[in-house]
């Protein structure tokens, strides 16, 4: 603080230091908060410190959802296997959900097995690997789920439930960032309040 106020202590205009994780931790500090902040990510509910603080952490919203429809649901026997190069191998029955989503329409082709999902607004996994137009997610704690219930990739679902997005970004391997701005075209886009 101390550099930045001598360098420009002569300089014409206004002055902004605080990113998203300055304006949460640090906006009640006049010196920080200089002329105005500039909030980047947490605008759109995304932590900027995640893991080491999550969205109810900072008490931010999600403002982006990406939701769509289970297609089809199936039974598995044990050594059944779902996902390309049968990446999942079922110990046991389970019951799954074939989503319309994948890489086609943004959602993270590096995503695997465990990936937190919501169905009916119920924490779930995605199971297998992301293929160009679908997942399969397991329906084991939504037995009442079936053609056309919701699901929740990330965002609030219907119930309102949240799953952050940041969870799935670090399922990818990336950030939230990269998932909100990799929405491919042919995803419906729906602006609500």
């Amino acid at each position: 603080m101390r550099a930045f106020e001598e360098a420009t202590r002569d300089l014409p205009g206004e002055r902004s230091l605080s990113n998203s994780a300055a304006t949460l931790r640090h906006a009640s500090d006049p010196r920080v908060r200089a002329d105005w902040v500039r909030p980047g990510i947490a605008v759109y509910g995304s932590a900027p410190d995640f893991p080491e603080h999550d969205i109810l952490h900072w008490d931010l919203q999600p403002t982006m959802t990406l939701s769509t429809r289970i297609l089809a649901v199936q039974q598995l026997q044990a050594g059944d296997t779902v996902g390309y190069g049968s990446s999942f191998t079922a110990e046991g029955p389970i019951r799954i959900g074939v989503v319309a989503c994948g890489y086609a329409d943004g959602y993270p082709r590096h995503c695997t097995t465990g990936t937190p999902v919501l169905v009916d607004g119920v924490r779930t996994r995605l199971i297998g690997r992301v293929s160009m137009d679908m997942i399969a997610v397991d329906l084991t704690p939504v037995p009442d789920a079936g053609f056309g219930t919701e699901v929740t990739m990330w965002g609030r679902a219907s119930n309102g439930a949240v799953l952050p997005i940041d969870e799935v970004a670090r399922s990818a391997g990336t950030l939230s960032y990269e998932l909100m701005c990799a929405l491919a075209p042919r995803v419906p886009v729906v602006v609500g309040d």
